[in-house]
Order: C-alpha cells, then sequence, then structure tokens
C-alpha cells in the first residue's frame, strides 16, 4: 500500500512539470511566429515577379523576397536589384537593376552600356538578351538612379520613363523561394565591384 501511494504522488507531480514544459514550448513557439511575422512585415516583404525583363536572373512569376529596411543603412549601389514605384504609375511596382548613380553620365552605344565615357562589363546580360539599342549622353539628377532590365530587348527601364527617385524605391531583391529550383540567394554582380572599365 505504501509503495502504491509514492507512485500516485510522483505521477501528480509529474503532470505539472508536463504542462510547465509545455507552457514553455508554447510560449517559445508563439514568440518565434511572432518575430518571424515582425521580420516579414517590417523588413521583408514577398513579390511576384511579372515579366521577363531580368531574365536569367530573375523569370517570370517567380516568388522573391525583397529586403524594405537595407537601404536605411547603407547606400544604393551599381549592381543592386531594387523594386520600386513605377514612376509613371505609382500603383505599380517595377524590378530592375541599378546601372548608373545620381550625377554620374550615362550612355548606350549600339547596345553597349557606357558611363562616364567608360565601358561598363556587364556578364550578367547574356548576348542573346542584348539589344543594339543607343541612348543619351545623359547626367542622372541628384537623389535618382537609372535602372535597366537584364533582358534588354524585352525591358521598360530608364531609357523610356527616366530615371528613378530614390525615394521611389522600396527595397533590394535578396532571396528567390519559388519555384523550388531557383531556392536561394539572389547574387551580387561582379560589375558593381570592377566598376566600368576603361
Amino acid at each position: 500500500m505504501e509503495g502504491s501511494g509514492s507512485a500516485a504522488e510522483e505521477t501528480t507531480k509529474a503532470r505539472p512539470a508536463f504542462r510547465d514544459e509545455l507552457r514553455a514550448w508554447a510560449r517559445d513557439l508563439l514568440i518565434a511566429v511572432g518575430l518571424a511575422a515582425v521580420i516579414i512585415v517590417f523588413l521583408y516583404q514577398p513579390v511576384k515577379v511579372e515579366g521577363t525583363s531580368m531574365v536569367p536572373l530573375l523569370s517570370d512569376q517567380e516568388r522573391i523576397f525583397v529586403n524594405k529596411f537595407v537601404y536605411r543603412f547603407e547606400p544604393i549601389q551599381r549592381g543592386d536589384v531594387v523594386v520600386f514605384w513605377y514612376p509613371l504609375d505609382r500603383s505599380k511596382s517595377f524590378i530592375k537593376r541599378v546601372v548608373a548613380l545620381p550625377g554620374e553620365l550615362v550612355e548606350m552605344r549600339d547596345g553597349n552600356l557606357y558611363v562616364n565615357g567608360n565601358l561598363l562589363p556587364e556578364q550578367f546580360v547574356p548576348k542573346e538578351y542584348m539589344d543594339s539599342s543607343s541612348f543619351g549622353p545623359y547626367t542622372i539628377p541628384d537623389e535618382e538612379f537609372f535602372v535597366m532590365g537584364d533582358h534588354r530587348s524585352s525591358s521598360n527601364d530608364s531609357r523610356v520613363f527616366g530615371p528613378v527617385p530614390r525615394e521611389a524605391i522600396y527595397g533590394k531583391a535578396v532571396f528567390a523561394y519559388w519555384p523550388f529550383d531557383r531556392f536561394g540567394v539572389i547574387p551580387e554582380t561582379i560589375a558593381r565591384a570592377q566598376g566600368p572599365s576603361k
């Protein structure tokens, strides 16, 4: 009799311990979900790519995350793939690559991009996606950025609608999550580090 009483007491003690453990797990799970929601709402935004102007880097209907916070801490740089409000219709957003910065002189000569008179290496634009268009020369105003799609012959970009004001740029494309075969970090471009070649 005495032995069975001890076993019952141990079972009774085990139940509150299990409940406490379960509450701790539930609390931690709620905190994690809350933090994830804050990160998604305030730092990252899921975006669906529509169109082929950024092929081969981004394909039509691809899903990506945009970092909405990064440009509070670092400047927009040449080579960044940015999401911005379309200057001719602020209800639409576009995604393009920054190719020229404020104060720079940009020019297209037979499909080749020149910045400040120097040819810009563009390893991210395959030959089959280039066009033979010419544009400029044009000096980018302060606080504005010249953007272009990597698929030059299929891109509505700054050659058409002009440079994009800084306040219209609301994020940087950082991560692709759908389809799964495209899953991963969106790569940086070599051209940014090198700058225009002479």
